[in-house]
């Protein structure tokens, strides 16, 4: 069963896919950047293949999810740009590709000269990848592997390690927990992870059109009252979370920082939970219609060592709140894939949790709190969030899951 649906105008869209995280005021998750994650197990577990997972990858089989995704030309001319960046780090070298779809990054990587590519993929896109290899006379460099990265057999370590593994919202549906498994089990020391360090953004936005069209249309269809229809309209509209795009005139506060990731060293058992505090101030006077979630990648270079640093924190010990334009970005970064409002749109676009009434805000009102994304017990492609916020002398929860 295909489980991405399609946007407003019917295209397919990719499935949805989460993990795990877990980190407390927008914390580094990760040990200590300059360290390859110590106690890492060689040969870790391979996790067991779920039906869920078997769903999962017959959904990645589908045309148009990479159809979608190769002609989101800010995400593949992104991910082709990072590796030649780092193309003398590839050259010569031996890459893996979790996750590799048409096979479109392992082809980047021969091109930059690597001597070997394993390109792994369980959907069944991966018998059209090695027609593709084929194709462009790369069969001598580029190995496809159809299977789970956790059941394939691989007899040399690796240098680098590639794979666009981002979800929704970053870790919805998200392949994080594979490219841990991988860069321990293969990955050599030193060896380079593209992308390397992602961040997960949130702030709180207004959107009146989006409840025009989805609430308010009701009161009044071809001169016929249906207000009655708004309760369920709002159940369906609102109750889970919405991937679509917004712009930055939507976005009513400065953005907070979720979480961080160094894909270095991130360990699985700290992607079971994120508990994030924030505070925002809202820049206009403007109906509070919910909150918006968005991420961005770094293409750094392998683990270079540096001295600890924690995220700064206010007054209150909450994260600082983020400006828009400096995503914390290290000063080593020279590539970033962004899907801020913004930035160029991406097929991420942004994650919207919508409430089901508007909160009226005035310029200058707080609204703190808490959000918590955690993986479902459900299945661990589920992801379920959480959050908990004080303005106008009232608390407020909106829970919902992400499927």
């Amino acid at each position: 069963m295909f489980t991405g649906g399609a946007d407003g105008n019917g295209h397919l869209r990719r499935p949805r896919r989460p993990r795990r995280s877990g980190v407390g005021h927008a914390g580094v998750m990760g040990s200590p950047q300059g360290q390859v994650a110590s106690g890492a197990n060689p040969h870790p577990a391979a996790p067991p293949c779920t039906d869920y997972d078997v769903a999962y990858f017959k959904a990645y089989s589908h045309i148009g999810v990479h159809e979608e995704m190769l002609k989101d030309h800010v995400r593949t001319s992104t991910y082709r740009n990072a590796i030649m960046h780092h193309k003398d780090l590839i050259s010569g070298k031996v890459v893996l590709d979790v996750g590799c779809g048409t096979g479109v990054l392992s082809i980047f990587c021969a091109f930059a000269g690597a001597t070997r590519v394993y390109a792994v993929d369980a959907s069944d896109i991966a018998l059209q990848a090695m027609e593709i290899v084929r194709e462009n006379e790369l069969s001598d460099k580029v190995v496809v592997l159809h299977g789970r990265i956790e059941d394939v057999n691989i007899e040399e370590k690796v240098d680098v390690i590639i794979s666009e593994w981002m979800g929704y919202m970053l870790l919805y549906e998200s392949m994080l927990g594979s490219i841990i498994f991988a860069r321990d089990k293969w990955l050599k020391p030193g060896g380079l992870i593209l992308p390397s360090h992602a961040s997960l953004y949130m702030a709180s936005v207004t959107n009146s059109q989006r409840y025009h069209d989805s609430i308010y249309f009701w009161r009044d269809v071809y001169g016929i009252k249906m207000s009655s229809m708004t309760p369920l309209a709002k159940q369906c509209a609102f109750m889970e979370p919405s991937v679509e795009t917004i712009s930055g005139e939507n976005v009513l506060t400065w953005p907070t920082v979720v979480a961080q990731v160094d894909c270095y060293t991130i360990q699985a058992q700290e992607l079971e939970t994120i508990t994030a505090a924030f505070k925002f101030t809202s820049m206009l006077q403007a109906p509070l219609h919910g909150f918006a979630f968005w991420f961005d990648v770094e293409f750094n270079g392998p683990v270079r060592q540096k001295s600890k640093k924690q995220p700064s924190q206010s007054s209150d010990g909450n994260a600082q709140n983020a400006s828009p334009s400096s995503k914390k970005k290290k000063p080593d970064v020279s590539i970033v894939l962004s899907t801020a409002p913004e930035d160029a749109p991406t097929h991420w676009q942004q994650t919207l949790l919508y409430l089901f009434e508007p909160i009226e805000l005035n310029k200058d009102q707080i609204i703190e709190g808490s959000v918590t994304v955690s993986q479902s017990q459900q299945h661990a492609r589920f992801l379920n969030i959480c959050l908990k916020y004080f303005t106008g002398d009232q608390w407020y929860v909106k829970e919902s899951v992400m499927r």
